[in-house]
């Protein structure tokens, strides 16, 4: 089979298209005919700094396809199946950059008849989203229809991936949601994912646009820029508020007033996914599922999140589009 493979950490430059075995499924894997090979962040950032744990790693956590075999102890019905692929490639050699994989059954999900594009963009932005959207004491720990109703999120970097997923699953479940954005065509894509309210941030004073909307605060925000925005996260929290930062890089620091922020009994929450406990994992792919099978959902340009889908042979330039901020969702084509 054609599969991406690295042998040393680097730039884009050590991924390497080679011709190698099928991998054979161990006992409680399937095995995934890929169609599509999800990139996100956590990709280029692994290739260039995270030791290679077998010696060779095919990269990408996520992606959409068919499983084609199972191993010992999993439903052979299961042959056949349409599914979404998280977190295929942590700790693990085989991730979604090939055209088969392998991974634990639980992380290969029933995707019904939704697109294998969207499929493909679910897991890592989508679960990063859930998690964000579920952490506080002022929220409940599923998402579903109704269940943020009264509830205002603020989604700061209402453009990037996560920020799309978490639009749509806030809306999803019914709160009012404001996204910020930096410019005005990103303003359009955060709108048409769903975001009741755009603020601006380059143009606008993020404090008193919300506060306008919602004069009590932001019950939850999901925060991409925490070094930059926690002054104005702190001043527009509403009472138990929650801020959940799922973005940064290596050395950020951030400083908050902690008497003004103990007076809100507030909440300030850190989110990687791959470190996420084991039930709010299940419960946040249980519900995106379920948003999935509701068509409350999607992607592409009309959804706010334009595709950008590449060979396999260009992963490499498809891992430098996301390193570079390219908005919308980069998919690599494992079948081109």
């Amino acid at each position: 089979m054609r599969a991406i493979e690295y042998t040393e950490t680097g730039g884009p430059e050590v991924l390497k298209l080679v011709d190698t075995q099928i991998p054979e499924p161990a006992p409680g894997q399937v095995r995934v005919k890929v169609s599509l090979s999800g990139v996100n962040p956590t990709d280029w950032k692994a290739r260039a700094a995270t030791p290679v744990p077998e010696g060779i790693q095919v990269p990408h956590q996520d992606g959409a396809g068919i499983i084609d075999a199972v191993g010992q102890g999993v439903d052979a019905g299961r042959v056949g199946e349409r599914v979404w692929i998280w977190e295929a490639a942590f700790q693990r050699r085989w991730g979604t950059a090939a055209e088969f994989t392998v991974v634990p059954a639980a992380q290969a999900v029933p995707l019904g008849d939704a697109s294998f594009e969207l499929g493909a963009a679910l897991g890592i932005p989508f679960l990063t989203a859930h998690r964000c959207l579920t952490l506080g004491e002022n929220v409940p720990e599923r998402l579903g229809p109704g269940t943020l109703q009264d509830r205002v999120v603020l989604v700061q970097g209402g453009a990037g991936a996560v920020g799309n997923a978490a639009i749509q699953l806030a809306r999803w479940a019914d709160a009012t949601v404001i996204a910020t954005v930096s410019s005005p065509a990103k303003a359009e894509l955060a709108a048409a994912a769903g975001a009741d309210h755009v603020i601006d941030y380059r143009n606008e004073d993020v404090v008193a646009g919300l506060r306008k909307i919602a004069p009590r605060g932001a019950d939850v925000v999901v925060e991409v820029a925490l070094a930059q925005n926690a002054a104005t996260d702190a001043d527009l929290l509403a009472s138990h508020g929650t801020v959940a930062s799922y973005g940064a890089d290596p050395d950020e620091t951030f400083a908050l007033p902690v008497r003004a922020q103990m007076t809100l009994n507030s909440q300030w929450h850190f989110v990687l996914v791959y470190t996420m406990p084991a039930r709010p994992k299940e419960l946040a792919v249980a519900d995106v599922s379920a948003a999935v099978a509701a068509g409350a959902v999607r992607v592409g340009e009309q959804a706010g999140l334009p595709l950008h889908v590449l060979p396999l042979a260009s992963t490499a330039e498809a891992q430098l589009a996301v390193q570079n901020s390219t908005v919308g969702k980069v998919l690599v084509d494992v079948t081109a």
